[in-house]
């Protein structure tokens, strides 16, 4: 068996001699200054301080050494690792530096401008096309009538002649409010149209009487395309002297034209309503093909089913035991009503197809609508 090696030279070990020591140290300097950005520092780092770097290989040839020369060769190696460190960090200092004040001149936000981040809403067009119909009759000397949407049935049913065994007066058709006792009997139901509006009108005011009556109103109804539960009126209310149904036909026709273009018109259809005697339905004119779809297969029509005309409403001449409820002299005093649902009304101007889209809620359905129609 042999000596140790007492008389080794470590600087005879070529990784270890002062200047490939030095040169290690000067490259590694070198590449940390050249670095321009903290990703090229990045690369800079793993090669000069990483597991695989020429310094960190020098480090592993120390432990091959005898005792009495390591201590030389590790103070050699562990100063320049040391130096390489600090220049690392100093020069990671100065490239975060100028990334922070390169981003406040390039990110640079002028807090004191004026801002968009909320957009712009937008009125639900029924409101819209509410106000819009209330200004045509305003304009035309009507008031604008409002009532409660919990309503005593004696407003809704009885006043209106609608007997006790009338269908509508079901729970399949109206939504009942609960007595104290928990039970249906509390005589107040949510209003299943705005014709209570009418009689409280007929009762508060003196005559004549010239009041339009738009709300919400209930009816126990599936939602689907065409239908909701919860939807909106509008009804019109004349009483006064000599009122005919020719008065009501020149009403009509002015709102419909208002609405819709001067060249619409209007018929009236016998119908029966327990309110008006007699009684009619309201179409109007097809406002997609004006009636041209009649007969004509070449041009058939989706919205009026080729018949040249669209329902609107009912209407009809007060009947007088309505009037006498409301303590109006039908022998002296005649009047008209009608009325039809805004949903609908809104379907017909716009060509909306779901009447789920209007009570969503959803913006992207109101914004194009915007402020007026």
């Amino acid at each position: 068996m042999s000596a140790p090696n007492k008389s080794y030279d470590p600087v005879e070990v070529e990784a270890l001699k002062p200047e490939e020591i030095e040169r290690m140290q000067g490259e590694a300097l070198a590449a940390f200054a050249a670095a321009s950005s903290l990703d090229a520092l990045h690369e800079a780092k793993v090669a000069h301080t990483g597991p695989a770097s020429p310094l960190a290989l020098a480090n592993r040839e120390i432990g091959a050494l005898p005792p009495h020369a390591k201590a030389e060769a590790g103070k050699r190696v562990g100063m320049a690792r040391g130096a390489v460190n600090k220049a690392l960090a100093a020069r990671q200092g100065e490239l975060e530096a100028e990334r922070d004040a390169r981003v406040l001149v390039e990110e640079d936000v002028d807090v004191t401008l004026p801002h968009d981040r909320v957009p712009a809403g937008a009125r639900h067009p029924l409101t819209t096309l509410s106000e819009r119909i209330e200004d045509v009759f305003v304009a035309m000397g009507y008031e604008v009538a409002e009532g409660p949407e919990i309503e005593a049935e004696w407003f809704n049913f009885d006043a209106l002649n609608i007997g006790p065994d009338h269908p509508a007066r079901g729970e399949a058709d109206t939504f009942f409010v609960e007595g104290p006792d928990g039970t249906g009997e509390s005589g107040v139901v949510l209003r299943t149209h705005t014709s209570p509006v009418q009689i409280r009108s007929l009762l508060d005011r003196e005559l004549p009487v010239y009041v339009i009556c738009p709300g919400r109103v209930y009816r126990t109804d599936e939602l689907d395309a065409t239908h909701t539960p919860v939807f909106h009126q509008v009804e019109l209310l004349a009483v006064d002297e000599g009122l005919t149904m020719a008065d009501l036909k020149g009403t009509l026709d002015h709102m419909v034209q208002s609405l819709f273009g001067e060249d619409m018109k209007t018929r009236l259809r016998p119908n029966f309503f327990p309110f008006t005697e007699p009684s009619a339905e309201m179409d109007m004119v097809c406002y997609v093909c004006r009636g041209e779809s009649v007969g004509n297969p070449d041009r058939p029509c989706r919205t009026c089913s080729s018949e040249g005309w669209i329902e609107l409403g009912g209407c009809g001449m007060v009947n007088p035991r309505v009037l006498a409820a409301c303590g109006v002299d039908p022998e002296k005093y005649s009047g008209f009503a009608f009325g039809f649902g805004i949903e609908r009304m809104l379907m017909f101007r716009h060509n909306v197809e779901d009447m789920r889209d209007m009570v969503e809620g959803d913006v992207r359905f109101t914004r194009p609508f915007g402020m007026e129609i």
